[in-house]
């Protein structure tokens, strides 16, 4: 088997027993047909074969990356991160001995800091009730709960079923990354409001069944991600947030809060569904840089 039949078993496993997400898999195969394009041009060759993916190649490649294509640190990181977790397959299905991306280091990424509203800004009187509201402003609203209300990522929306959702006991069941389970607490807002959405779904002709989608669209599959981001930001919008308007930066507003308030970054990580606490850890940067901020705005010596 040459380079390019090993990479295809590898997205076929990453799919089928990993059971990472479709986004996940396309990403991965996206960084790994570039890995094969830069072969075939610094080899020469049509077909590479396995030898062909070694510790130089994958050195090369991210000097190529970074050096010839202009790449930023967050880019190159997410290709390497391709090639890392490709060769960790080939090693545990014995393919190879030694995974030749393993010792290949990380570029540096800059620290950013990431985007978030206010806590003013997402007060419940920004959201007052609208009269008769369609399926679409109730749902748009069952999203902002369950992103800012409980952290959950709009891909988890998405795939949210009915039977995950625990009413009288304010949690939820979230399926995360890596196929990994975490329960999080739901806001009274949300369960007040998708009692509602219950009834206008089943006077729109869908009857919640319990391991249907809680997001459904009228062809009977879930709404695809493009329509719960739109729901968001024209939400956001309608309350005046000019900054960016996506669903990620409900979830970054979520995270900060809640340290801004005195939670415990392990319970924030846990809710967020971290893997590793350095991920979470970047909102105790944002926490500093706006403390000092208003320090220097502020006090008299500053």
């Amino acid at each position: 088997m040459n380079l390019s039949e090993h990479i295809t078993g590898y997205l076929q496993y990453i799919a089928d027993r990993r059971r990472f997400s479709p986004r996940t898999v396309d990403t991965y195969r996206k960084s790994l047909d570039k890995y094969l394009e830069y072969l075939k041009a610094a080899l020469n060759k049509e077909d590479s074969p396995l030898s062909a993916f070694s510790e130089s190649t994958v050195k090369t490649f991210v000097w190529d990356l970074k050096m010839k294509q202009k790449l930023a640190p967050t880019s190159i990181c997410e290709h390497l991160a391709a090639l890392k977790s490709f060769g960790k397959y080939l090693v545990k299905s014995k393919i190879t001995e030694k995974n030749p991306a393993e010792n290949v280091p990380m570029p540096k990424r800059p620290k950013r800091l990431v985007n978030v509203l206010g806590q003013k800004d997402l007060a419940e009187e920004k959201f007052p009730e609208v009269e008769n509201p369609t399926l679409q402003q109730v749902r748009a609203r069952l999203l902002l709960e369950l992103i800012y209300g409980s952290g959950l990522r709009i891909s988890e929306c998405q795939n949210l079923t009915w039977d995950r959702i625990n009413e009288r006991e304010l949690l939820v069941r979230v399926l995360g990354k890596g196929n990994k389970e975490r329960i999080v607490p739901l806001t009274e807002s949300f369960v007040s409001r998708i009692i509602t959405y219950k009834q206008m779904q089943m006077q729109a002709g869908h009857l919640p069944t319990a391991t249907g989608y809680v997001f459904l669209s009228d062809d009977g599959k879930p709404f695809g991600l493009r329509t719960l981001r739109n729901d968001i930001q024209h939400l956001l919008r309608a309350i005046g947030w000019e900054g960016k308007a996506s669903p990620h930066v409900l979830r970054h507003s979520f995270a900060t809060h809640l340290l801004e308030n005195g939670a415990e970054i392990m319970s924030v990580k846990e809710m967020l569904g971290h893997s590793n606490i350095s991920t979470t850890q970047v909102y105790t940067h944002v926490n500093a840089e706006r403390l000092r901020a208003a320090f220097k705005k502020t006090h008299p010596r500053a």
